[in-house]
């Protein structure tokens, strides 16, 4: 329970700061396209970009010039994925993707992040074990009839199907996500979120005010810096959140 209201949440959250999330979206489309080429349909991680970058409403034009950007070779941009694991204040465990042309700004940034919020930056796989990555779709309950969308999901190739009073949340393995997220997009159904994700195999419950306030400033300045593209946690969020 409480899920679909989180993501509504955190949308509103891209809304008010969105030329920040196309910054975001223009970055992952560009690498995409310059690692696997321009088209499409021939390069997955590039669909899943333009996709995700559709999902918050990112003009055509931008999405067309970020594309040409990255086939273009971006020279004097050579972004570098790195992943950071650490602990937030009550020891929830928290996983930041970043795409970045400065590696010692970025580390020494979401080091500095983590120390102000009471957190702790850890090292390489220190959380990481306690997640599975996997394709994750939520419709709201009033895009989708619970049977019809259950069949389709499954027919498409979904791992799960999770029928919530607010939604419905598939789950897919990460290579089959596009074919079910086409699949349903086809069908007509529409996206609160769809996305491949790292989702906790247990859940952290904060009690304690000071902590709950510590950690929401914490994902929400990683969330603002340009250079992180996915935080990813397993916080179990109170749905007033």
């Amino acid at each position: 329970m409480g899920r679909i209201h989180n993501i509504e949440g955190r949308k509103n959250k891209q809304d008010a700061a969105r030329s920040n999330v196309f910054t975001k979206h223009a970055r992952a489309i560009s690498v995409a396209a310059k690692e696997g080429g321009a088209d499409p349909e021939y390069n997955a991680s590039l669909k899943a970009a333009i996709a995700k970058a559709k999902s918050d409403n990112m003009p055509n034009d931008n999405i067309d010039r970020a594309i040409k950007k990255g086939a273009g070779g971006g020279e004097g941009e050579n972004f570098e994925a790195i992943t950071y694991e650490g602990y937030g204040p009550g020891g929830v465990a928290i996983i930041v993707e970043t795409l970045t042309d400065n590696k010692n700004r970025t580390a020494g940034n979401v080091r500095y992040y983590f120390d102000k919020n009471n957190g702790n930056l850890g090292t390489p796989g220190c959380v990481s074990f306690m997640f599975d990555r996997k394709g994750q779709i939520f419709i709201s309950s009033e895009d989708g009839e619970e049977e019809q969308l259950m069949e389709d999901s499954l027919d498409l190739g979904a791992e799960d199907f999770i029928a919530e009073e607010e939604g419905f949340e598939i789950l897919t393995a990460p290579e089959d996500f596009n074919t079910v997220r086409d699949g349903l997009e086809d069908k007509g159904y529409k996206f609160l979120m769809a996305d491949v994700k790292l989702i906790p195999q247990t859940t952290s419950v904060l009690d304690d005010a000071g902590q709950i306030k510590a950690l929401e400033k914490l994902l929400d300045i990683l969330e603002e810096d340009d250079d992180v593209q996915n935080v990813h946690h397993n916080w179990e969020m109170p749905e007033e959140a």
